[in-house]
């Protein structure tokens, strides 16, 4: 039996006294790569807080790999990529290698052999980043572009089963963002990692994901992009030529 990943149930959060997302409820399986879209302030961030236990529920179940998210060691089995880098100080003196090792902090340390364990998993990811040429090099004296392509091998350093990356292609040039996505659904369907991908681009996101999750405050949305696409509900919301668009189901 597939299990779910996420699942909620009635979901209510409120963040600084305010009503985000009301009576959410749905569930993400094991292997899913799930489009989050939504317009701005529609409480994509706030799902994404919650789902990472940054953020507790008001009303309603939330339980992720079947507990509460809030109990949960999440960097032991999900990956996350912020949309914004205001965590992150250019001037720090760390490498690009010394980045991306960050993301093996919660690893559980085997009695032998771990460093070379963790030495062999950030040559991986630097690899399908395509970023080991510039492993010695200060993150701060990177493009935005490779920057950002640090911090996604950061995030998938550690294999995780739960991968979420909010807008993670914003900052790089169209063929690395093509090879980007290819790299993420290798992930999805090889190695089976669930992916959230929050993203403002619904007219492309059809082409990579599995089922579309649109917020605005509630669920307006969620299921297959064929179900999107043969929805009478979508088709007044969005416009029947706009469902075909985002749906990439037709040739």
């Amino acid at each position: 039996m597939q299990m779910n990943v996420v699942s909620a149930n009635d979901l209510c959060v409120r963040y600084n006294s305010v009503q985000v997302l009301t009576d959410l409820t749905f569930s993400i399986a094991q292997g899913d790569y799930i489009g989050l879209v939504g317009p701005n302030g529609s409480g994509k961030s706030t799902l994404i807080k919650t789902i990472l236990g940054l953020i507790p529920s008001s009303k309603g179940i939330l339980t992720v790999f079947g507990h509460d998210p809030v109990k949960l060691n999440h960097r032991d089995v999900i990956g996350y990529l912020p949309q914004k880098m205001n965590f992150f100080n250019p001037f720090f003196p760390a490498t690009v290698e010394e980045i991306v090792a960050l993301g093996l902090v919660s690893r559980k340390k085997s009695p032998a052999g771990s460093g070379r364990s963790q030495r062999a998993a950030v040559e991986k990811a630097l690899d399908m980043l395509g970023i080991s040429g510039v492993r010695k090099t200060l993150i701060g004296d990177l493009s935005g572009g490779q920057q950002q392509r640090a911090f996604i091998a950061r995030a998938l350093v550690n294999e995780p089963q739960l991968l979420i990356l909010d807008e993670p292609t914003t900052a790089l040039d169209p063929e690395i963002r093509e090879q980007f996505f290819g790299l993420i659904q290798s992930l999805n369907k090889n190695a089976r990692v669930t992916v959230i991908l929050v993203t403002h681009d619904i007219g492309n996101i059809g082409k990579y994901a599995s089922k579309l999750l649109y917020l605005d405050n509630r669920l307006i949305f969620y299921g297959s992009f064929g179900e999107f696409c043969d929805s009478d509900r979508m088709a007044h919301y969005f416009g029947t030529s706009s469902q075909h668009i985002i749906c990439h189901k037709h040739g």
